[in-house]
């Protein structure tokens, strides 16, 4: 089972035995089941869920969601691999129930995009020496031999862009609270506050 949600942040709590729990809040749903598709049709067989709010859709994507029964204009549409379709029905809401404190959750996300950075944050090179007139500083040094093969090699370190590439973090589910759609799962997950996660269920 998957689930669309919203990051909210991260906070603590304190378990049985008053340990510090750090902990990421997630808004996990409701999600909506807006179309169904069999081997038969489309050649395999996947569910698409819709989450979230937006007043802006265009008439399109309205009419997509009102042929399976869903009035609200849902802004993410996310589309998951199922084997038994007929457990799903259209317009079928899914909820953060169907999770249980200990269960084994895997929470994918867009990182943090950090811009373009050098090879010392981005692949944590050594830095050179600051004294006895280095000028070699921050920089990457030598990035391939000369005559041989006489080019860059494909996938060598060097400064680029880093972040803002989707990142799957496997974690435990620490509280359910099924009456606010609120999930709380151990440690940090991908992204920033209020972007979109996907909890896939290990």
């Amino acid at each position: 089972m998957e689930l669309l949600g919203k990051k909210i942040g991260m906070t603590q709590i304190f378990d049985g035995e008053g340990h510090v729990v750090p902990v990421t809040v997630i808004e996990a749903g409701p999600c909506y089941v807006v179309q169904l598709k069999s081997k038969e049709n489309d050649g395999y067989s996947a569910v698409q869920i819709g989450f979230g709010y937006d007043k802006k859709l265009a008439k399109g994507e309205l009419g997509h969601l009102k042929k399976a029964g869903v009035e609200k204009p849902l802004k993410y549409l996310h589309e998951m691999r199922v084997d038994k379709l007929e457990e799903f029905k259209l317009g079928q809401e899914l909820k953060v129930d169907g999770l249980k404190p200990g269960d084994r959750v895997k929470v994918s996300g867009k990182a943090i995009g950090k811009g373009f950075q050098g090879s010392i944050k981005r692949h944590h090179f050594s830095r050179g020496p600051m004294t006895h007139g280095s000028k070699n500083h921050r920089g990457h040094g030598t990035i391939g031999a000369g005559t041989s093969p006489g080019r860059i090699e494909k996938g060598t370190r060097m400064a680029g862009r880093m972040g803002g590439k989707k990142v799957t973090q496997s974690t435990q589910v620490i509280q359910v609270v099924p009456e606010k759609n609120l999930l709380l799962v151990r440690g940090g997950v991908p992204g920033a506050d209020s972007t979109l996660v996907v909890i896939k269920k290990s």
